[in-house]
């Protein structure tokens, strides 16, 4: 199929050399489309129905034997090979079941080793074969399927189509139209299914989503790394990936400050879009005088009342400030030319657009609707206590105005040293004077972390769109963090977003978030534990040690890992940071930095808890749970992070302390109550 993209002569088919630059272009993008992936196979699995399915439009519907892949593969005829999992065919792979086998006899699972295959499995769903064979249990009924989730991780995350579960597959191949909130613990697949979404939704609406644009929103740039290769590995190269930060960086306006936890939480808080619009239309003042129009040998006069009642009218109608103000100019305008056919004459619209024009009118329109900045506008209201109070009135109190404002104000814009927070309200101003661009589609990850105010900025890049809303409320790792999604959802502007919950875990053994479970009830009272599906005996070790021997204890710790296959993260409290690369590096142990692709030369990464969320490992150590609590502004906050840091094991996790544990952690019990060294 590349061949053959490759070889296309498009010299005949194009009329001029603009067409064919562009057509180049995308045999461009249809070649690196069907680049090999060495270690990912094109197909891992295969479904031999009964009967044809019945499903018309679907991929070779005709047949009654297909392969299952990554995508569609056809042959020098053109006839199909290997059909897309995201064709409805393919559906049955994911949701046939002895229950309801959905027409499949056999469904087979393909395995492999670096991209070598090297197993198969068969089950058989309907006939004779599966009523004589044994009854399947469930979650362990494939050996195949546990041994590719148990698969060392080597490198950035990597695609889950051949293990997607049929409640996970529900939610991928949910619609365009609809907004989805995936609550999902540790462990459960949440974010390989909201990319999955993405990449399911291109096939379905290629076109649509090729105009609009799609968006994958992460926490931070390590995040958004790790993740970087599973789309590219399903064939979709054009979906944009970023961070909040990215997206409300305006021109002009660099981050060099950082807020104190208060004065963050206030500024990200809803009233402060509030505050920000009172603050724009503070500027909209009542005409002073009449406008006066020279026209050849005429004079048109428009009263001040009768501007004033069109100021008022572009008002109550809601408009966005920088509209509003290119509308005004024609309003004046329509009631001179009233005048003017009033008084005999028969303007036209040429007439309209050059009074628009008058001196006299733009005039009238930089007095009455001037210009505003919007990093001017929050420049002032964090530098001027006086114009802050008169638009915070009832809505910030006096304490809140205060922490918000900075003790020595800066001189401009590229002097002030902003903060994140203040970029998200520049971004919300700039909305209040112009629309921002709407995208087709939005996933939007870790989403717990969010403040209202970022939930805005992010739901304005999706207001005719949809969005995919990805978290676990106790990961929230904030002083603002989302209490319930419902909160979330309305800053958002997707009330009517349906919330599914992932509750079967396949990543984190059953012992390892057995024990991190303890903190839920201090950290998110009500929330559903995750159940692992995976039971790893041995996989958990708590150890205490002696005072003055935490360094040396964690290096033998992450020795001890990285004897076994695979990656290990050493995570720990930021402040704790530099002593354990300095010992790291006195061991002779190399060690990554998060966001730094893993190699099977060094597999242990250096993981400040705080850049934790969202990363995976096969086996983590932990160091100085105390230590990670401590690290944050309040106790709620600082044992959510340590729940995250507990939750990033695949295969173990190794808990070494000198420091009492949080209280209501305590000690493992019964398999996990190993007390020696992982």
């Amino acid at each position: 199929m590349r061949e053959e993209a490759e070889n296309l002569d498009i010299s005949d088919v194009t009329a001029n050399w603009v067409n064919a630059v562009v057509l180049q272009a995308q045999i461009e993008e249809r070649v690196k489309a069907l680049a090999d992936l060495s270690h990912t196979p094109l197909f891992f699995g295969r479904l031999d129905f009964t009967r044809p399915p019945g499903l018309d439009l679907a991929e070779g519907a005709g047949g009654e034997r297909f392969y299952i892949g990554r995508r569609h593969v056809h042959d020098a005829e053109g006839d199909p090979l290997v059909i897309d999992w995201r064709a409805p065919v393919s559906t049955a792979y994911y949701q046939a079941s002895r229950k309801n086998p959905m027409d499949v006899a056999l469904r087979r699972r393909f395995g492999y080793t670096a991209g070598e295959l090297t197993a198969y499995e068969d089950e058989a769903l309907s006939g004779p074969a599966a009523e004589a064979a044994p009854a399947a249990d469930g979650e362990h009924a494939s050996r195949l399927l546990q041994q590719e989730i148990e698969r060392p991780r080597v490198g950035p995350m990597r695609d889950i189509v051949a293990t997607i579960q049929p409640e996970q597959d529900g939610i991928v191949r949910s619609g365009l139209s609809g907004t989805v909130c995936v609550q999902g613990g540790p462990g459960t697949g949440k974010t390989a299914v909201g990319l999955h979404r993405v990449a399911y939704l291109l096939y379905e609406h290629r076109e649509r989503l090729a105009r609009t644009g799609t968006l994958v929103i992460g926490p931070n740039r390590s995040f958004l790394h790790y993740i970087e290769q599973v789309l590219p590995a399903l064939g979709e190269l054009e979906v944009r990936q970023a961070t909040v930060a990215d997206l409300v960086l305006a021109p002009g306006v660099e981050v060099r400050g950082e807020d104190e936890a208060r004065a963050a939480t206030v500024k990200g808080d809803a009233r402060m879009a509030q505050v920000l619009r009172r603050a724009l239309r503070s500027h909209v003042t009542p005409p002073a005088e009449a406008t006066v129009v020279v026209r050849g040998s005429r004079r048109w006069r428009i009263p001040a009342y009768e501007v004033e009642e069109i100021v008022t009218q572009l008002l109550e109608r809601d408009m966005r400030y920088g509209a509003a103000r290119e509308a005004l100019p024609h309003r004046i305008a329509h009631a001179v030319l009233v005048r003017m056919e009033q008084a005999g004459e028969a303007p036209d619209d040429r007439v309209q657009d050059a009074v628009a024009r008058n001196a006299a009118v733009k005039a009238t329109v930089k007095a009455v609707w001037p210009q505003v900045d919007p990093a001017k506008l929050v420049l002032r209201l964090l530098s001027d206590a006086a114009f802050l109070a008169e638009h915070a009135e009832g809505l910030l109190s006096e304490e809140e105005q205060s922490a918000i404002l900075w003790a020595k104000p800066a001189r401009g814009v590229k002097s002030a040293k902003w903060s994140a927070a203040d970029a998200v309200l520049i971004d919300e101003a700039r909305d209040l004077v112009e629309r921002t661009h709407s995208l087709g589609h939005v996933v939007l990850d870790e989403a717990q972390d969010l403040s209202p105010m970022q939930y805005r900025a992010v739901g304005r890049r999706c207001t005719t769109g949809s969005a995919t809303v990805l978290g676990d409320l106790a990961q929230g790792t904030t002083p603002w963090a989302t209490r319930t999604w419902a909160e979330a959802l309305r800053h958002l502007g997707k009330e009517e977003a349906h919330v599914e919950e992932l509750t079967a875990g396949f990543r984190v053994p059953r012992e390892v978030i057995a024990y991190a479970s303890r903190l839920l009830p201090s950290i998110a009272p009500g929330l559903a534990e995750v159940r692992s599906v995976r039971e790893s005996p041995g996989s958990l070790s708590v150890r205490e040690v002696a005072a003055q021997t935490l360094d040396e204890e964690v290096v033998a710790a992450c020795r001890a890992a990285l004897a076994h296959e695979g990656s290990t993260g050493l995570i720990a409290a930021d402040a704790r940071i530099p002593a354990l690369a300095a010992a790291l590096e006195e061991a002779g142990l190399p060690y990554l930095s998060p966001g730094q692709e893993t190699t099977r030369e060094s597999r242990l990464t250096l993981v400040p808890a705080s850049l934790a969320k969202g990363l995976e490992y096969d086996y983590v150590v932990l160091d100085e749970p105390a230590a990670v609590v401590a690290g944050e502004p309040d106790e709620p906050t600082g044992l959510r992070r340590l729940y995250v840091a507990l939750t990033r094991a695949v295969s173990g996790l190794a808990v070494v302390h000198e420091t009492a544990l949080p209280e209501v952690l305590g000690v493992p019990d019964e398999a996990g109550d190993a007390r020696t060294a992982a």
